[in-house]
């Protein structure tokens, strides 16, 4: 049978736990001092470096050290909340499966969430599950009973995860942690569990149709382990040989299903039953030997299988006779349960003690956070109400040129109202204020434009250089599209440039009050004298100065700024007041085990706001009665001045200076608004553009990468072969073929030969000097002779009178030389370059006139007919058509 399958734990990286911790106490637990959990703070660090250094131990007490900081992690959390913007400690963990590669290294993740830290150690406690359970002895009963322990306990983690893991980490983990794995992963585990209680109830020697269901459930446990390790998504993630290790093994527990039902047959002399169950046991392990290979070794199995066989097959063709019905027709093995995955236990080790005991839970900071939430809301609801109706009544009185019209009854100096006025906003910089601050505007956005526009080059870019890799390479250029990948960075990037422009409209707005009340801010930025000089004059009005009208509106006037020094002071006190909730939600946690914050916060804000609230309503509906009778005394006072006209241009100018002032309050506070929302937009970008350059680089390097690997494969494809060339292309005629050495018929010396002259061609039945188109035609006719006589070598002139020796000859193929030159024997070397191989002449055919039989080299002897020595024993034959040895 195969090992148990293990799971690969996460590497992490170091981080320092102790400075973010502090930091964030010293800040939110100003009352708490630091010797309180300086202990605590080294302890819960020391924890963690001792939990990463046992994650190659393959031993029970390597679960307990990493299950002790995580548990200590989790009521760590409850006090100590591990984000971004908390405790921002930037927690790094690897890939378990991936190896990496020399460029690009293991995939890896970095976020500074605490769920990210909880999540990684989680899969870790899991992956040392299955490590420790798979060395444990499948030959003891602790042994497979700690095995089928760890395995259910791990496949519950790895669920658990599968269904948490994306809401807790909020975005795309690395493959290991993907749900589809985590799912397989869950599903081989549990298998890996039953085949644990498989191996001790067979161990045990269960009942037959017992070991059966449980080896039957084994096979649909690993069926389903091998679909969710294939689906294409993860398939590419785990090793190689676990999915051959489990498709074998889902073979193999099915065989073991049928040999365990035979053996039930058997019981109920079902023996055609039992024969079918074993030839189907039989297929079936030998179909789980080819699935899993070298991975596993069913060997004993299918040798009791087949052992069993024969001996039951024997038996009934002997005795029983019983008829073997087709397997399709046996009725199906049923399934046993034994193995579940199990529930995540609140705490994974024993250990009992709590750190950081002196700081508050999580849930009464959150409880905190709310409750100031809500105060903020409301205090800015009250404050916003108060803001707006005093805006209202300066509103309203300026277009009533109130109170500067009831002030200006000498017509000649300037009102006192107008003064102050004039007063307040040359304390704030006059006009020179507005100026500065609309001429930055333009360059901060210009700025920001140019970050987001240049963010959106980068991504385009990116996606036109992808767009044209893939219409390049096709199918092959497999990574995700850059516009799948970068549309929530475009969504982004579109509501940035939509907050840009909605700035843009508003920075309009601004500048056309400003360019329509330009010439009042001058006024009131210039001193008193040039703003009595620019007053019309106006002393018809001096005949309203006792009215009763006049002191009427004086009198609304005292009731107005009344009205506006109190709501300075409700202001200030909405948003001075405070309530230490702390200690009443620690109280509630005690108490009841939980908070209800809703409750308690509504409560106390009623006791602390409502008489606060009360006096905004009041303020809003004495502004209310006191503008109704400013209304109609201003109306009668009016009327008494359509009596002279003289004063109407001086008004005029005292209502255009009144309006001036409001609106110089109004751009003042808006301008600064938009100044430091730029200057915040603009960290914003710059984080934005960041993290496009980084994506872009990320792609780039992915792109070189896959460039690299499709080169490779483009150049080590074969290439393909040549078309058939066309008829037209072909050679008419092939060259000659190489004629083989002459032939002699009988091994006896022949008598001497005098080498024929140049003018006399010999005859065509000479018996012993026979031409080379008769050599060739004796060669062809007897291609086993006893004797091949070799030519001599070329230019040679053979010794008179001497025979050839008759002995055997072989023809050898001339070695490649190593340090020994054929050509260079005897210390001479060849000179001449080697002349065209002959024509040969076709049997019965003379010679040209004046040619001799065989063509000979220029300045060489005709070629001769036989050798008068032999060669060197042992030499190779030279090449015809090459030059020969030099002469000995």
């Amino acid at each position: 049978m195969a090992n148990y399958l293990a799971v690969p734990v996460k590497t992490t990286s170091e981080v320092d736990l102790i400075k973010p911790i502090r930091n964030f106490a010293k800040e939110n637990f100003p009352n708490t001092s630091s010797e309180n959990y300086d202990k605590d703070l080294s302890e819960f660090h020391r924890l963690r470096a001792h939990a990463t250094g046992k994650f190659n131990d393959k031993h029970e007490s390597a679960i307990e050290a990493v299950g002790k900081y995580y548990d200590q992690f989790v009521s760590v959390e409850a006090k100590l909340p591990f984000t971004e913007n908390q405790v921002r400690v930037n927690f790094t963990w690897y890939d378990a499966f991936a190896k990496g590669t020399l460029l690009s290294g293991r995939p890896k993740l970095t976020i500074a969430s605490g769920s990210f830290e909880k999540t990684c150690m989680l899969f870790n406690i899991a992956a040392l599950q299955s490590q420790v359970a798979s060395v444990q002895s499948k030959e003891t009963d602790e042994g497979l009973k700690l095995s089928a322990k760890l395995f259910q306990q791990s496949s519950g983690i790895f669920k658990y995860l599968k269904e948490q893991v994306m809401s807790l980490l909020g975005r795309d983990p690395t493959p290991d942690m993907h749900p589809d794995t985590l799912a397989g992963l869950s599903a081989l585990m549990v298998a890996q569990a039953q085949e644990s209680i498989y191996l001790k109830c067979a161990r045990d020697k269960m009942k037959d149709a017992t070991v059966a269901k449980i080896a039957m459930q084994c096979s649909c446990y690993f069926s389903e382990a091998i679909k969710l390790l294939q689906l294409y998504s993860v398939k590419d993630i785990f090793p190689k040989e676990w999915l051959i290790s489990v498709a074998g093994k889902q073979a193999a527990f099915h065989a073991l299903a049928e040999y365990y039902q035979s053996g039930a047959a058997s019981s109920k002399m079902a023996y055609g039953e039992e024969i079918a169950r074993l030839q189907q046991a039989k297929e079936l392990t030998q179909s789980a030997m080819t699935r899993g290979g070298k991975e596993v070794d069913f060997s004993k199995q299918l040798s009791k299988i087949d052992s069993a066989l024969q001996k039951v097959k024997k038996d009934n063709d002997m005795i029983y006779h019983d008829k073997i019905p087709s397997h399709k027709d046996l009725p199906l093995i049923d399934k046993a349960v034994v193995a579940k995955p199990l529930p995540v236990p609140e705490k994974i080790s024993s250990s009992s003690t709590e750190l950081f005991s002196k700081l508050v839970p999580l849930a009464v900071h959150n409880a905190v956070s709310m409750y100031e939430s809500k105060k903020n809301q409301l205090v800015n609801t009250e404050v916003g109400r108060l803001r707006e109706a005093t805006q209202t009544l300066n509103g309203i009185l300026a277009s009533l040129n109130l109170p500067a019209a009831i002030e200006d009854m000498g017509g000649s100096d300037v009102p006192t109202s107008v003064k102050d006025k004039a007063q307040k906003i040359q304390e704030q910089g006059g006009l020179t204020t507005l100026d500065s601050l609309i001429s930055e505007l333009p360059e901060l956005l210009s700025r920001n434009k140019e970050i987001l526009d240049e963010s959106f080059r980068m991504l385009d870019e990116e996606a036109a250089s992808d767009l044209q890799l893939k219409e390049q390479f096709g199918d092959k250029w497999s990574r995700t599209p850059s516009a799948k990948l970068t549309e929530s960075i475009r969504k982004d990037g579109e509501k940035y440039n939509s907050i840009i422009s909605n700035a843009v409209h508003a920075d309009t707005v601004v500048k056309e009050k400003y360019n329509t009340n330009k010439r009042g801010f001058q006024l009131l930025s210039s001193p008193i004298a040039n703003l009595q000089q620019a007053l019309p004059s106006g002393s018809a009005s001096n005949l309203l100065k006792d009215s009763e009208s006049a002191r009427q509106l004086r009198s609304l006037m005292q009731q107005v700024d009344a009205i506006k020094n109190e709501r300075e002071v409700m202001e200030n006190e909405l948003k001075s007041a405070t309530s230490d909730m702390t200690a009443k939600f620690v109280s509630a946690l005690a108490a009841d085990g939980a908070i209800d914050e809703d409750s308690l916060s509504n409560s106390e804000l009623q006791n602390i706001y409502a008489p606060l609230t009360q006096q905004v309503n009041d303020s809003l509906a004495t502004q209310e009665r006191v503008l109704s009778q400013v209304q109609a005394a201003h109306k009668v006072f009016s009327q008494e001045k359509m009596l002279d006209q003289s004063g109407a241009r001086r008004e005029e100018m005292l209502r255009e200076l009144a309006t001036a002032f409001d609106t110089f309050t109004e751009l003042k506070s808006n301008l600064e608004e938009g100044t430091k929302f730029y200057n915040d937009l603009t960290q914003i970008l710059v984080k934005f553009q960041n993290k496009i350059s980084d994506l872009c680089f990320a792609r780039k390097t992915e792109k070189e990468e896959l460039l690299k690997d499709l080169n490779q494969q483009i150049a080590s494809r074969p290439a393909e072969s040549a078309p058939a060339a066309p008829n037209y292309q072909k050679p008419k005629s092939a060259a000659p073929s190489r004629p083989p050495p002459p032939v002699v018929s009988k091994p006896a010396a022949a008598p001497p030969v005098t080498a024929p002259s140049a003018s006399a061609p010999p005859s065509a039945s000479a018996p012993t000097a026979a031409s080379p188109s008769t050599q060739s035609q004796s060669a062809a006719a007897q291609p086993t002779s006893t004797y091949q006589q070799p030519p001599a070598p070329y230019g040679q002139t053979p010794h008179q009178g001497m025979p050839y020796p008759a002995q055997p000859y072989m023809y050898f193929a001339p070695p490649v030389p190593t340090g020994f030159n054929p050509y260079g024997y005897g210390g001479a070397f060849y000179q001449n370059p080697p002349a065209p191989y002959p024509q040969q002449q076709q049997p019965g055919q003379q010679p040209a006139a004046g040619q001799p039989p065989y063509p000979q080299q220029p300045g060489q002897a005709p070629y001769p007919q036989q050798y008068q020595q032999p060669p060197p024993q042992g030499y190779p034959y030279p090449p015809q058509g090459y030059p020969g040895y030099p002469p000995q």
